[in-house]
Order: structure tokens, then C-alpha cells, then sequence
């Protein structure tokens, strides 16, 4: 497990400290409601030290990368990124990852419970092409901000990011440093990453703090990633699952070329559905396990994969992600969790 690279400035600040996505962070400022509240309608900054960063570099990076993941690595322009999914020659998730162009080499995201496995399985697939995988985490810091004052935040720090795209990075100087700013490449999430040399990661923080950014934990981040409908791999995307049925798109490009896995994904494609989706649910009472099963007429038509009790300002909500059978999956449907009633949503919440 890695330390956090704010874990001194953070604890300084009263946060209690614990383990998210293979990182020890800070899971909360001693107010999720509040930290939640601020990634919903206000600007929130955190510690990114749960993503690992890996350094794809070679000539023959972009070909080889392009077979190994469901987008389009080919024709990434420099300094974009797309969201990806690696798969099994069956089709099943073994891992997601952005991955971006950044000229003379590829620099791919992923958390850091899941950079082992997939630097191992990438690996094995290095046969006789010239690409060479490094593993950076410890160098490169990575600053969060969200929330719909996001931008008006990193502006009034001295980071213009008005006209950065989605999945776009952006280098800069910034009081005598220099940084890399990013926005989300996910359609449900829009937010904003800085990256910087670790030594430079508490003046960041600091100034992001006296624009107005309020910090948060995981438990919020958690709260704030089911209501805006996005997996999280090893929860909600796991290996059993095929790519379709996760409903993430925007990681599948059906006109690349060959990659691993294309076969059962342009076959799902041809034949226009698959059995079961990922969608929310909305339950009266407490938060169920992962795991549960979602019934109709006592039958068995999902299960859960993530839930919270959310805060949100007009009243708490116990939402849920999870897998349901198409046939079952009309929105506002009531379904059986556990021993608790449920109606289907759409997502985002």
C-alpha cells in the first residue's frame, strides 16, 4: 500500500486516514454530508494518490497499445485520452485504465489496486515489439477537483481551463512550477486533475484550498460516484461482466481495428443487446451488500454491486448500482432487494 503524498497536510487538516482504491487517504474531514454537498453543488479538491501512472514508451507503443485496449489509441491526437477496458479473449473486464497521448510516450490511469494485474497481463503480451512499461506513481502527484464551481475555483487559483475539451491535457506554469491539468474524460463525471511533481503537490493543494475549493475525503467521493451512475472497477465492473452489459460506451470504438477480445464485442454488437444492464436503484431503508439480489415475482433478475445512504440537500437517499435484466429494467419498475421494496432509475441519479 502507498502513503499518501498529502498525508502530513491532510492529517493537519483533521482528516481521518484509511484505505481507498490500494492508497491511504483521507476517507473523510469529519463531515461527509458536507464534503459530499460540496462535490454536488459547490467545488471540491482531493488527493489523488490512489492512481497509479504507467509510462507506455517504444516505437511501436501506439500499434501494440491500440491491440490491447477497447478504444482508439491510433488516432489519439497528442495531449487527449480516452477511457478504455482490457479484456479477455472471451470479452470479460480485466482491468480499466484512460490512457493519454502525450507524444514521445503513452501515460495510462488506472487505480492502484489494479496497476499490478495490468502491467502483468500487458505484459505477457510483449513478444517481439519494442515497448517498454514503467511505472511512475511515486514521481507524478495527482490533485482532484469537481463540482459545478469547479472551474471558477482553478480560475480564481491562476488555471484557466475555459477551454480545455473533455479528456484534454493542458501544460502550464504555475507560480514557478510546472503542472499538467486535465478534464475528465468521463461523461458522468466532469472534473479536473492536476498533475505535478510530488514535492509541489502541498503548494498546490494550499492554493486550491484559498480559491475556495472545500476538501473531501473517499467516503464522499464514494457517495458522489453512485450518484452519478460511474463503476468502479473490481465493484461494479468485474470479470464475469461483458463490456456492453457495464454500459460504458464511451470505452468501446467498433472501428480501430483488431484488439483483444473484438471478436465477442462486435458479435454483441451485430446482435443489438445483451441480457443484462448496469442501472440504479432508489431503496426504501438502509443500504444493501454487494451481492444482494434484486427479485421480481420471486425470481431472481440482478443484483447489487455498490450502495449508499446519500445526503443529498432536500433528504437523504439510499441509492444502489447494480445488474438487471433488460426485460425487468422499466424505469421507476418496483423490484425486491433483500427484504427492502426498490424502484429502478436511470443514471445518472
Amino acid at each position: 500500500m502507498t502513503v499518501a503524498t498529502l498525508q502530513d497536510k491532510l492529517t493537519a487538516l483533521g482528516a481521518r486516514m484509511g484505505s481507498y482504491r490500494g492508497a491511504e487517504t483521507a476517507t473523510s474531514f469529519g463531515d461527509a454530508a458536507a464534503e459530499f454537498a460540496a462535490l454536488l453543488l459547490g467545488a471540491a479538491v482531493f488527493d489523488m494518490s490512489w492512481q497509479s501512472k504507467l509510462i507506455f514508451s517504444g516505437r511501436d507503443r501506439v500499434r501494440w497499445m491500440n491491440g490491447m485496449v477497447t478504444n482508439n489509441i491510433r488516432d489519439l491526437a497528442a495531449g487527449r485520452g480516452v477511457y478504455c477496458l482490457i479484456l479477455t479473449p472471451q470479452g470479460h473486464n480485466q482491468g480499466d485504465l484512460v490512457a493519454y497521448n502525450r507524444g514521445d510516450y503513452l501515460l495510462a490511469m488506472t487505480d492502484r489496486e489494479q496497476a499490478p494485474k495490468i502491467t502483468a497481463t500487458l505484459q505477457r503480451y510483449i513478444i517481439m515489439d519494442q515497448v517498454e512499461i514503467e511505472d511512475i506513481s511515486d514521481k507524478l502527484s495527482s490533485i482532484g477537483v469537481a463540482g459545478p464551481k469547479a472551474r471558477e475555483v482553478l480560475s480564481d487559483a491562476g488555471i484557466d481551463v475555459a477551454q480545455l475539451e473533455m479528456g484534454q491535457v493542458m501544460d502550464l506554469g504555475w507560480r514557478g512550477i510546472g503542472i499538467s491539468v486535465v478534464r475528465s474524460s468521463h461523461p458522468q463525471m466532469d472534473g479536473y486533475e492536476i498533475w505535478l511533481a510530488s514535492e509541489n503537490a502541498e503548494k498546490v493543494w494550499e492554493g486550491l484550498i484559498a480559491a475556495g475549493a472545500a476538501p473531501v475525503g473517499s467516503d464522499a467521493l464514494e457517495m458522489y460516484r453512485i450518484a452519478r451512475g460511474v463503476p468502479r472497477y473490481g465493484i461494479d465492473l468485474r470479470e464475469r461482466d461483458l463490456p456492453q452489459e457495464t454500459g460504458q460506451q464511451h470505452a468501446l470504438n467498433s472501428t480501430k481495428g483488431c484488439f483483444i477480445g473484438q471478436e465477442i464485442v462486435e458479435r454483441i454488437r451485430a446482435r443489438g443487446n445483451v441480457h443484462r444492464t448496469f442501472i440504479g436503484f432508489e431503496i426504501e431503508g438502509e443500504p444493501p451488500q454487494p451481492g444482494v439480489k434484486v427479485r421480481v415475482n420471486d425470481k431472481d433478475v440482478g443484483e447489487i454491486t455498490s450502495a449508499a445512504r446519500v445526503p443529498f440537500p432536500n433528504g437523504e437517499r439510499t441509492l444502489a448500482l447494480g445488474y438487471l435484466r433488460r426485460e425487468a429494467a422499466a424505469p421507476d419498475a418496483v423490484v425486491q432487494i433483500g427484504e427492502q421494496s426498490a424502484r429502478v432509475r436511470t443514471i445518472p441519479f
